[in-house]
């Protein structure tokens, strides 16, 4: 297990990595590497889709609306945007904020792993369907959001939580309710990671 400064190491080895790599899809003169940023050490780790607008002028992931949102959603379960680790599927803007296509994913996906794998966070919580599609394909979000998953992934025990991208819960009052108790099944979730870990004391053998 990498200590805090090794992960902050590693992170900036692979954002280097991940700048020089010109095979990587929809790097043009107008778009810039969006990587993730957040704690290293985060217990959760939020992806999304794509860079938009606002995080393509900025470097950052989820600072327009939908980035508002997020972190106003996360302050109602008691943690700031610092805590967590947010990052995307893809690292540069789609032309006209379209949504990312099967080979752009795959293309940036042995980067996102290795994040990942740095980061190694006990929960990964998928902002909308491209990135839920990487962990638990096949499903539809309007019938898992909000349910932890146990799986392995890369040989280790993960929980995956899908939930709705922020972004279409601000464009639907329905979907905004539930992206918020979503939210609040977080800390919930969390806690019982925690209770699973925990060493068992040893029972006392019959004397």
């Amino acid at each position: 297990m990498l200590d805090i400064m090794s992960k902050v190491e590693e992170l900036a080895r692979l954002k280097q990595e991940m700048e020089e790599d010109t095979s990587l899809p929809l790097r043009t003169n107008e778009t810039r590497l969006v990587f993730g940023e957040g704690n290293p050490d985060a217990e959760l780790y939020f992806i999304g889709e794509g860079p938009g607008f606002n995080e393509n002028l900025q470097g950052r992931p989820f600072v327009g609306q939908a980035g508002k949102l997020l972190n106003r959603t996360l302050e109602t379960i008691g943690l700031k945007r610092e805590d967590v680790y947010i990052s995307n599927v893809v690292r540069f803007r789609p032309p006209g904020n379209r949504d990312p296509e099967p080979h752009e994913i795959a293309a940036f996906q042995p980067y996102v792993d290795r994040e990942i794998e740095i980061i190694n966070p006990p929960v990964i919580v998928t902002l909308g369907r491209f990135s839920m599609g990487k962990f638990l394909p096949g499903e539809r979000i309007s019938q898992i959001h909000g349910k932890p998953y146990e799986l392995k992934w890369n040989g280790k025990d993960v929980t995956i939580v899908p939930m709705y991208h922020p972004a279409a819960a601000l464009r639907a009052g329905a979907v905004m309710q539930q992206f918020v108790e979503d939210f609040k099944k977080l800390p919930q979730i969390l806690e019982k990671i925690k209770e699973k870990n925990q060493p068992k004391p040893e029972q006392m053998g019959l004397v």
